[in-house]
């Protein structure tokens, strides 16, 4: 029987803390922000948790690796 590969993506993009939650980086930070207000810019600093709703789809596509 095969074994299930790491989704490199999904790996790049989020990484799972110690109690199994998700974390990711907010979309729309990389660059072009002269048009966000400076409120928004703020809020999308640093990380956020993703919905629990995915966060068994992220588990098994990272498969053994949590970052």
């Amino acid at each position: 029987m095969p074994k299930q590969k790491t989704h490199k993506g999904i790996k790049k993009r989020f990484r799972i803390t110690a109690k199994g939650k998700v974390k990711h980086r907010s979309a729309g930070t990389s660059h072009r922000q002269s048009r966000l207000t400076q409120k928004r810019r703020r809020n999308l600093r640093g990380t956020s948790v993703l919905d629990e709703v995915e966060v068994p789809k992220i588990h098994r596509a990272l498969g053994k690796y949590s970052y």
